[in-house]
């Protein structure tokens, strides 16, 4: 009953380099904003602190700023930046306190260290807080004292950390951006898994299912990707004065977000009911070509979303999610087992989960919950899904 597909034939080592630099250079062209920003940061900050403050050699200043800011995919986030900027400067504090009353060594140290991680849990359960508050605590023990005397170290770190701030609040990067990159990403590979599971099902091919399924499956990781990309966002979008006009937009593909996150999972069960069926049940011809078609239909929907969410004028967007709508009308009203020509409990199933998933998605481009729900057909006998 299942057919074979052959396995693409492996990548050669120049494709696979040629790979890797492509993937290089969009890392590098999608990083250069955040590397600006680092590089302004860590080397105002010590410049400020030896030109200004007369400190010499003020390397806290710099690796405090650049700690703070750090290098992340989802950006930089503001209270990420405090907490560190806090965890950097209470940590040299401490050091220099400590060593102040009982000097330097190697078992002064291990007590300074001990103090700062026991500080920096009850101070705040982030782990990158207590990791940075030990770190440079330990290097204020080891390094040899400052030539200015005590708490310069302390002040460097206050420096650098208010320079991190600074640059990310007046210079952030677009809150838009990421988002959209990631959204790109999980529509695509929800419509891809769409369209796998209806060519399993037009040929009747249980590997071809199986593999949808294992593709449907990690989803999941971009879809949090999309949501820690949008913390990211939200705190720029109502903080930065550069961003705000932006926030209704960032909420837009907020609201998006949370819809799609539950097409993502209904497409998880869709693609396990799919490669179960084919493995253990037959469909008549005519459910075969009207739930294979719909599955085409919803792939085609769920691209279309993803462009209108991935543009950044607002009439091109309202365009796609026009026709989404429109789309998804045409196949919501198509959701019913006897307009399918589907007589047997595998189909009904099928259609059972395909109906959510119309609703949702109709959703996600921004239809009220009631009026999604007009456009199915009723179910006799059933609650309307």
């Amino acid at each position: 009953m299942s057919s074979s597909t052959t396995p693409p034939p492996p990548q050669g080592l120049t494709g696979k380099l040629r790979e890797h630099m492509g993937d290089g250079l969009l890392r590098v062209r999608s990083g250069l904003a955040q590397a600006l920003q680092v590089t302004v940061a860590a080397v105002g900050a010590f410049v400020f602190a030896e030109r200004v403050l007369g400190h010499h050699g003020p390397i806290f200043a710099a690796t405090a700023a650049t700690i703070a800011l750090g290098f992340s995919k989802g950006g930089v986030r503001y209270r990420r930046v405090l907490e560190v900027s806090i965890g950097c400067t209470l940590g040299i504090l401490l050091a220099e306190l400590v060593t102040h009353w009982i000097g330097r060594g190697v078992w002064q140290a291990a007590v300074v260290m001990l103090m700062s991680v026991l500080v920096a849990q009850f101070l705040n359960s982030a782990t990158l807080f207590t990791t940075q508050m030990a770190l440079q605590s330990v290097l204020v023990v080891m390094l040899p004292p400052p030539v200015d005397g005590m708490m310069t170290r302390s002040i460097d770190a206050m420096v650098g950390g208010l320079f991190a701030l600074v640059l990310v609040y007046l210079v952030p990067t677009d809150p838009r951006r990421q988002p959209r990159e990631e959204l790109r990403n999980l529509t695509n590979e929800l419509s891809d898994v769409l369209r796998e599971a209806a060519e399993a099902v037009r040929q009747d091919d249980a590997q071809a299912a199986w593999h949808s399924l294992v593709r449907a499956r990690k989803t999941q990781p971009i879809v949090d990707a999309v949501t820690d990309s949008l913390k990211s966002s939200h705190e720029i979008a109502v903080a930065a004065p550069l961003y705000r006009r932006h926030r209704s937009e960032v909420d837009d593909i907020s609201r998006a977000v949370r819809y799609l996150d539950l097409v993502a999972r209904n497409t998880r069960v869709l693609a396990r009911r799919v490669a179960s069926i084919i493995d253990h049940a037959a469909l008549a011809p005519a459910a075969v070509d009207s739930i294979s078609d719909c599955l085409d239909s919803m792939a085609d929907v769920v691209n279309t979303v993803g462009n209108a969410l991935a543009v950044a004028q607002p009439g091109a967007r309202e365009s796609y999610m026009r026709q989404a709508r429109n789309e998804l009308h045409a196949v919501a009203a198509q959701l019913h087992p006897d307009k399918m020509g589907i007589e047997t409990m595998e189909g009904q199933t099928l259609v059972l989960l395909l109906r959510p998933m119309a609703v949702d998605l109709l959703e996600a481009t921004g239809e009220e919950h009631e009026e999604t729900l007009s456009y199915l057909p009723r179910l006799d006998g059933w609650d309307r899904l």
